[in-house]
């Protein structure tokens, strides 16, 4: 056993794309198949043969998780034990127990509290055919029966489903409880089965067209509420909920007119500056004159935490039921392609959207900022058409 250890880190981890096995030492590989995924091997010699035993996918099985089970499996091995007999003896799960383990392994790496909770939700009651079921046992016509019911009805709500039971099977697999082909890939197994969705029906959430915006504008501009604030500021930055939700006094710099959200609250795990308009300026300096704490945009029924992700939401269904906050994201696209002569990439840059390879985008960043400023003014200025001013009246209690 190699004496060396500890080679890998995380940030060749992360990069790693080429097939292979990646030695950290100790016995310890980190396996990257031809499709990208990976996941973590312990490896070792008994009476002169190769054996080998899984650990878990990565990143749901992070690099340090994986050492420190490879240092209990030396230590088993050095013992004259036998790892995967042990492992054997340890009772296969179900399939609800399984999505649990993986959903407790993952759920660190994830953006926020929400995305857990909505894999919990998920493979929940929308599973409860499979839920009590071995994960050895699950077939695709146990998949299938549980995704044809909504297939066509909710084609979005669907393919999430199908996507996150697929993970949670290659978890069983990597763990070694399950064998063969995942029930749940779509490619070569379900795609024979169902009908392909339309392009059209799926990857966007319901949105308000852009010739309506101007008038909802100025019904939100009329609500006092720090909800009706925290929405308004979000269209105008085309910011998404988590980000607005999230934000701290610290990320602004409103002589530059500049909003800097950090890389962890970034869906691409990147820092996003955002330039802000005229209007959305006004709203930050208006919520200063009355800030009691580090959040822009406080809870008022929980003393240190923000608004709740429903408070935007709550707030639109008032207004316009049947639209989704993450929908001006695209109202806003739609209307920067049909009414502005911006470039793609400007847009797509305002969207925190990635476009080209790393030098392109690095360039991108150094360029697009005074762009892009001009096209987050133009877009308030739509949204508010004909011109309202751009001071902002904040009145009455910080409601949520």
């Amino acid at each position: 056993m190699a004496r060396s250890i500890h080679k890998l880190t995380d940030t060749g981890i992360r990069t790693a794309k080429a097939k292979g096995r990646y030695s950290d030492g100790g016995g310890l590989y980190l396996n990257v198949t031809a499709t990208g995924t990976k996941s973590w091997l312990f490896m070792w010699a008994h009476g002169g043969n190769r054996r080998e035993m899984g650990l878990g996918p990565y990143p749901a099985v992070s690099l340090a998780k994986a050492r420190s089970r490879s240092v209990e499996l030396r230590e088993a091995v050095e013992a004259g034990r036998d790892p995967i007999a042990e492992k054997r003896q340890a009772p296969e799960p179900t399939f609800a127990k399984c999505a649990a383990d993986y959903i407790s392994a993952n759920e660190t790496e994830w953006s926020n509290e929400k995305h857990a909770y909505q894999w919990r939700q998920t493979l929940g009651e929308p599973c409860a055919l499979i839920r009590d079921k071995r994960v050895s046992q699950i077939s695709t016509e146990d998949i299938k029966a549980v995704l044809k019911p909504i297939w066509s009805r909710k084609p979005e709500t669907a393919t999430r489903l199908r996507g996150r039971i697929e993970r949670v099977l290659n978890y069983a697999k990597t763990m070694g409880w399950r064998t063969g082909e995942n029930p749940a890939a779509w490619r070569g197994n379900l795609s024979n089965l169902l009908p392909k969705h339309d392009k059209r029906m799926r990857g966007h959430q319901p949105a308000l067209p852009y010739e309506d915006v101007p008038d909802f504008m100025g019904l939100l501009a009329q609500d006092a509420a720090l909800s009706a604030r925290a929405l308004e500021f979000t269209i105008l930055t085309v910011a998404r909920s988590g980000e607005t939700l999230g934000a701290r006094w610290v990320e602004f710099d409103l002589s530059k007119k500049l909003w800097t959200v950090p890389a962890e609250r970034m869906k691409a795990r990147a820092e996003h500056a955002v330039p802000l308009s005229d209007r959305a300026c006004a709203i930050i300096k208006a919520l200063s004159e009355t800030a009691t704490g580090e959040f822009v945009f406080p809870s008022s029924v929980k003393e240190k935490r923000s608004l709740s992700n429903m408070a935007m939401l709550m707030c639109l269904r008032r207004m316009r039921p049947g639209i989704t906050v993450h929908g001006f994201r695209s109202s806003f696209r739609d209307w920067c392609g049909d009414h502005t002569a911006f470039p793609r990439e400007v847009a797509e840059a305002a969207l925190a959207h990635k476009v080209g390879d790393e030098v392109e985008q690095a360039y991108r960043r150094g360029t697009a900022l005074a762009k892009r400023a001009k096209l987050m003014q133009a877009w308030t200025n739509y949204c508010f058409k004909p011109a309202t001013s751009n001071v902002v009246q904040y009145q009455g209690k910080r409601a949520g």
